[in-house]
């Protein structure tokens, strides 16, 4: 059951980032193009995102599990620190150079194009590099 819930939410998501016009990347860059001709419509997405969102976590922060069982894992950090920053601000840049993130280049992997295709492993490796530093730092402690 928490495969078929996790392929559906999945589907919902994907179908969500297709219809807002978020696996766009020339709506997407238009969006952050705040100097030239910039398109808010992503701003709204966002918003309705982050509305939608903060009622899930809201009710969730209640609960040890979640519906179907699972254990709930909310982040509990709240601290705002120099990882964080550099690595929003590495993310940002990313999205600004692709025009993509990683929920929308994965909705668009299957579309074959070969952008999404170099974005999504270049995405991957950097995260294995991520993963390798990170065992490095915490071997060292």
């Amino acid at each position: 059951m928490r495969k078929l819930t996790a392929l559906m939410a999945g589907l919902i998501f994907g179908l969500g980032l297709y219809l807002s016009g978020m696996t766009d990347p020339a709506k997407v860059l238009a969006f952050l193009d705040l100097a030239g001709d910039w398109d808010p419509s992503l701003a709204l997405v966002m918003a309705g995102a982050l509305a939608v969102s903060s009622v899930a976590f809201f009710f969730a922060r209640r609960r040890q599990v979640s519906l179907l069982g699972a254990p709930l894992q909310i982040p509990t950090n709240r601290k705002i620190d120099r990882r964080l920053v550099l690595g929003s601000l590495l993310f940002g840049m990313g999205w600004a150079i692709a025009g993509l993130c990683p929920g929308p280049a994965l909705a668009l992997l299957l579309t074959g194009h070969w952008q999404v295709v170099v974005f999504t492993l270049a995405m991957l490796v950097g995260m294995l590099i991520f993963e390798g530093l990170e065992l490095r730092v915490l071997a060292k402690n």
